[in-house]
C-alpha cells in the first residue's frame, strides 16, 4: 500500500493512504478499455480523517481524485491518550467493524483497511476486528460509522447535564 505525505498551502501536513485500486474492463469492438477506481484515506495524524473514491483511466489520476474527495469529507475523531475513548461497533451494509481501546504499546492490531484509517487519524493503540463483509468499501464505511459514534467523557457529561467533578 502506498503512503505519501504532502505539504499543503496552509502548512497542514496530510497522510495519504491508498487502500485499494480496482481495475474494470469494458469490452468494445477494438478490444478492452480499462478504467481504475482508487479507495483512499487522508488524515492529519491528529484526529481528522476522511475517505474517498476516485475514478479515472489512469491509476495516478484516480488516486489524486480520491485524495481530493477524502479531503472534503474529513471528520473529527476523539482521541484519548493515543487510543479511542471506548469500545464501539460500526455498521455499513453487511460489514461490521469492532473497535476496542488498547493500552499504550499495543499498536494497531487491525486489517489493512482499518489500519489505514487509524494511522491517518493518529490513533496509535487500538484493537479492531472486521465482522461480516470483507469488502474494502464496506469496511472503511463501517470504520467511519464506528468513529462517528465515539464520545468523550466530557461530551457525555455535557449531554446528560452532569458535572465531571461530581463523579465518585
Amino acid at each position: 500500500m502506498a503512503e505519501r505525505e504532502r505539504l499543503e498551502e496552509g502548512a497542514d501536513q496530510f497522510i495519504d493512504k491508498v487502500v485499494f485500486v480496482n481495475r474494470v474492463a469494458k469490452v468494445v469492438k477494438g478490444g478492452k478499455r480499462f478504467r481504475f477506481s482508487a479507495l483512499t484515506v487522508v488524515g492529519n495524524g491528529n484526529g481528522k480523517v476522511g475517505h474517498g473514491i476516485g475514478k479515472a483511466r489512469e491509476v495516478s489520476v484516480s488516486i489524486r481524485k480520491g485524495v481530493e474527495v477524502a479531503k472534503k469529507a474529513m471528520v473529527d475523531v476523539p482521541i484519548v491518550g493515543g487510543t479511542i475513548p471506548h469500545a464501539v461497533i460500526g455498521i455499513s451494509g453487511a460489514g461490521r467493524v469492532l473497535l476496542k481501546p488498547a493500552p499504550t504499546g499495543t499498536g494497531i492490531i487491525a486489517g489493512n483497511a482499518v489500519r489505514a484509517v487509524m494511522e491517518a487519524a493518529g490513533i496509535h493503540n487500538v484493537v479492531a476486528k472486521t465482522l461480516g463483509s470483507r469488502n474494502h468499501h464496506n469496511v472503511i464505511q463501517a470504520t467511519f460509522d464506528a468513529l462517528a459514534r465515539l464520545e468523550t467523557v466530557e461530551q457525555v457529561s455535557q449531554k446528560r447535564g452532569i458535572e465531571l467533578n461530581a463523579r465518585a
